[in-house]
C-alpha cells in the first residue's frame, strides 16, 4: 500500500494565529509534521504533546527555524549570538556551543529538527532576508563556523538542515514577498555552492531556495527545479538524504498547489508550511503521484524519524550555563572601529534609536550605562556625544533593512550638531556604510547581553576583539 501523500505536508504553526483545532485535525489527517513558530516553553511542549496524540503515525516530525536559539521566536528562552557575530568571532567552539545549547533546549520542548545552519554567503549589503543569519562572506569560515555549530547539533541530539540551496546570499530581494533571482557569474555560483559542497556529508537535510539562478535554470525556482535538485544536488553532488522546500506560503511561489507538485516531481521529499494545508492535501490526494516519488519520501521520512529518536536518545542530559555562554560570545565578537570619545562617570550622552520596528527594549544598554555613572538621555535637539543605536534586522515578508531616507536626514541632522557621534549597530551592520561618525560598535544581535557590552565598550571598561566578517 502506497503511503498517505498527506505525510508529505509540514503545516506551519504560529501560536496566536493558527487554531489548535485546525491544527489536531491535520495532525490526525496524517502530516508527516509541523513547524512551530511563536508560544513559550510551556505552550510548545503542551502543544506538541496534543500534536503528537492525535497523529494516526507512529512518529511526526516537530521543526522549528531556531536559527539563533529558542529566543528568536521565544519570549522567554536566551536568544544567542547572531551567526554573524560568530562570523566576527570567528572562533569555532563558539559556533560549536551555539549548536548545541540550541539542540538541547529544543529537546527540552520536544522539538526535533532545527532549520539551521544558514550557509547563505553575506555578500550582498541588500539582500533583506540573509543579513545577519549568515557567518559572513568568505566560504571557508561560513564552512568551518557552519560544520562546528551542526556538529553541536548533532551533540546536542537535533536533526540540521542546511539552507536555502544553492544560496540565497547574492540576492536583493526577500522570497516572503516575491521570487529573487540570482544573477550570478559561474564564478560567484561556484564561491555559492561551496559551503553546501563541503557539508552534504554531514547534512541530515537540505532546503531549497525559492530563488531564480538563469545560469542553471532559467525556468523554475530552485524549489521547483529538477536541474537543481535531482541533477545538481542528487547526481553531481551525491546528496542522498531528505531535501525540503522552503515555506511554501511564501511569495515568491505563486499557485502553491502547482508548486508543491512541481517541487515533488523535481525530487524534494517534504512540502513546509503551505498557506492552505487542507486544501494542498486533498489536491495532492487526486494528483496520482508516481510510486517512486512516493516510495523516496517515506524512505527519507522513515530515516529522519529513527535518526531523530536515535541522536535523542544519546544526548547529554546537562547543558553549559546560557547566559554565561552569551556573555563570553559578546566579549569575542563585538566589533569596534575608530576611536570612541572618553566619556567620564557623571557625564551626560544622547542616545537616537533608529530603525526599531520590532519595539525591541533598549533598557539592558540604558542600565548599563547608568551603572557606570553615565546619564543617558533621548536625543531632542543637540548633544556633546551623540550616540545612534541602529537596530534594524532581517524580518520574514518586511522586503527592508536598511535606513529610509528619513531616518538618513535625522541622522545627518543630529551628527551635525553633536560634537561627538558613536554609532551602535545592533544588527544589520551594512547601515555603518552611510552613517558617518568617530566610532562605530558593531554587536549583530539586540540580546540584552550584547546590549551590555555595547554599553560597557561605550564607556571603555570593554576592548571588543572581533573582526568585521563582511564588507562594509
Amino acid at each position: 500500500m502506497s503511503m498517505n501523500t498527506n505525510r508529505l505536508v509540514f503545516p506551519g504553526f504560529w501560536f496566536g494565529k493558527t487554531s489548535e483545532e485546525e491544527a489536531l485535525a491535520l495532525s490526525r489527517a496524517g502530516v508527516g509534521g509541523f513547524c512551530i513558530y511563536g508560544g513559550t516553553k510551556q505552550k510548545v511542549v503542551d502543544l506538541i504533546r496534543k500534536l503528537r496524540a492525535a497523529s494516526p503515525l507512529s512518529r511526526i516530525l516537530i521543526a522549528a527555524d531556531y536559527e539563533d536559539g529558542l529566543g528568536r521566536w521565544l519570549p522567554d528562552a536566551e536568544l544567542l549570538p547572531s551567526n554573524l557575530a560568530l562570523g566576527a568571532a570567528n572562533q569555532e567552539d563558539l559556533a560549536f556551543e551555539k549548536g548545541f545549547i540550541t539542540a538541547y533546549q529544543a529537546r527540552l520542548l520536544r522539538v526535533d529538527w532545527v532549520f539551521a545552519p544558514v550557509l547563505d554567503l553575506a555578500d550582498n549589503p541588500d539582500n533583506p532576508i540573509i543579513n545577519t543569519r549568515s557567518f559572513g562572506q568568505d566560504p571557508e569560515k561560513v564552512i568551518r563556523l557552519a560544520r562546528a555549530f551542526m556538529k553541536g547539533l548533532s551533540q546536542g541530539g537535533a536533526l540540521n538542515s542546511l539552507k536555502h540551496f544553492p544560496g540565497h546570499g547574492n540576492t536583493s530581494v526577500d522570497s516572503h514577498l516575491a521570487l529573487p533571482v540570482m544573477n550570478a557569474s559561474k564564478e560567484n555560483l561556484k564561491k555559492a555552492l561551496r559551503p553546501f559542497q563541503e557539508l552534504l556529508n554531514e547534512a541530515d537535510s537540505v532546503m531549497m531556495g525559492h530563488l531564480l539562478v538563469p545560469l542553471l535554470d532559467e525556468k523554475y525556482p530552485a524549489s521547483l527545479s529538477p536541474i537543481l535538485i535531482k541533477e545538481l544536488l542528487q547526481k553531481r553532488l551525491n546528496f542522498r538524504k531528505c531535501v525540503c522546500t522552503d515555506a511554501l506560503c511564501m511569495k515568491a511561489l505563486g499557485d502553491e498547489k502547482q508548486a508543491a507538485l512541481q517541487a515533488l516531481h523535481a525530487g524534494a521529499h517534504v512540502l513546509l508550511v503551505p498557506e492552505k494545508p487542507f486544501e494542498l492535501m486533498d489536491f495532492l490526494k487526486k494528483a496520482s503521484i508516481p510510486e517512486d516519488i512516493l516510495k523516496a519520501a517515506e524512505q527519507q521520512l522513515n530515516a529522519l524519524c529513527a535518526q531523530a529518536d536515535e541522536i535523542s536518545f544519546s544526548a547529554p542530559s546537562s547543558c553549559p550555563p546560557v547566559a554565561e555562554y552569551i556573555s563570553r560570545s559578546a566579549h569575542r565578537c563585538l566589533v569596534l572601529e575608530g576611536t570612541i570619545p572618553p566619556i567620564e562617570p557623571g557625564e551626560t550622552i544622547h542616545y537616537l534609536s533608529i530603525g526599531n520596528d520590532e519595539n525591541l527594549s533598549e533598557i539592558p544598554f540604558l542600565n548599563t550605562l547608568t551603572a557606570h555613572g553615565i546619564n543617558a538621555q533621548a536625543w531632542e535637539k543637540q548633544a556633546d556625544t551623540l550616540v545612534i543605536l541602529f537596530w534594524r534586522r532581517y524580518q520574514a515578508f518586511k522586503g527592508k533593512i536598511g535606513l529610509s531616507k528619513e531616518e538618513q536626514a535625522l541622522i545627518e541632522q543630529a551628527s551635525l550638531q553633536a560634537k561627538h557621534t558613536v554609532l551602535i549597530c545592533m544588527s544589520n551592520p551594512w547601515a555603518a556604510g552611510s552613517i558617518s561618525a568617530q566610532a562605530k560598535i558593531f554587536t549583530f544581535s539586540p540580546a540584552p547581553i550584547f546590549q551590555q557590552a555595547a554599553a560597557e565598550t561605550l564607556v571603555g571598561k570593554l576592548h571588543p576583539t572581533g573582526k568585521l566578517p563582511i564588507t562594509v
